[in-house]
Formats: C-alpha cells, sequence, structure tokens
C-alpha cells in the first residue's frame, strides 16, 4: 500500500498557504491562480487552521459576510486534522471519509512537509488497483 509520502513524491510536496490576517478575497484569489482547493494557514512558522472552499461557501457565502474585509483567522478551520509522511492510503482515505474533509497537511517531526488531497488518495488506491488486477489478469491466463 503506497504511503503518504510516496503520494507526495508522485505529485510534489509544494505547499501553498495564507497568513490568517489575509482577506478571504485574497485567499480565493490565490486559491484560482493555483487551482487548489485549500490554503493551509501558516501564523508565523506554525500551522494555524486550513481554508478550503467548504469554509468560503458556509462561512461566507451562506452567512452574507464580505470575502473583501473578512480575514481568514475569523472563517479558517483551526482543528486541522494531519498525518504523517509513512501512513498508508487506505488510512488517509478512512480519515477523510469518517471526518468529511478532502485536504490532509503533512507533518513530519512537527513540521509541514506537505499537502494531501481526496483526488491524490483516490489516484493512488486505484493505481494498486489496476497493478493488482493486472497481476491476477496474468496469473489466471498463464
Amino acid at each position: 500500500m503506497a504511503t503518504v509520502n510516496q503520494m507526495l513524491m508522485s505529485k510534489g510536496s509544494e505547499v501553498y498557504s495564507i497568513a490568517p490576517d489575509a482577506t478571504v478575497l485574497e485567499a480565493l484569489h490565490l486559491m484560482a491562480e493555483k487551482d487548489i482547493g485549500a490554503l493551509v494557514v501558516i501564523d508565523g512558522d506554525r500551522l494555524a487552521g486550513i481554508f478550503s472552499e467548504r469554509d468560503y461557501a458556509r462561512k461566507i457565502a451562506l452567512q452574507g459576510k464580505s470575502s473583501r474585509t473578512t480575514p481568514i483567522w475569523a472563517v479558517m478551520t483551526d482543528e486541522v486534522i494531519c498525518v504523517s509522511p509513512d501512513l498508508p492510503a487506505d488510512k488517509c482515505m478512512v480519515i477523510m471519509t469518517d471526518k468529511r474533509i478532502r485536504h490532509l497537511p503533512v507533518l513530519a517531526d512537527g513540521r509541514l512537509v506537505g499537502i494531501i488531497s481526496i483526488g491524490d488518495v483516490v489516484k493512488s488506491i486505484m493505481s494498486e488497483q489496476q497493478v493488482l488486477i493486472r497481476h491476477l489478469e496474468d496469473y489466471i491466463l498463464s
């Protein structure tokens, strides 16, 4: 089973972040520019939270707040669920399904080293299943 570390090696470990005092509009511009669904919120060198499209939809759009003036700290998710690089993909899928989240920051020795999305996990699991299917087909046909 592939690990978080292997997923990061495959996709890259670049993490896009934003400061807690930035506005929601600034976050949305960055997310659109990078074509991503979430940003980690970094306060100094500390992971302070995560801001996602879901946070925007539920805490800005539905509540009639202004994305131009609302700071990220006011609407971010501050209880961030993180994983370690050695966690297997299937365990990540369980966490994401149980917690109904789409992004998992990756911490190694307390330091942010990447972020994985539900798409990364699904791609990893599907790839492994395709390899298994090919091996089984080869076994059956030989």
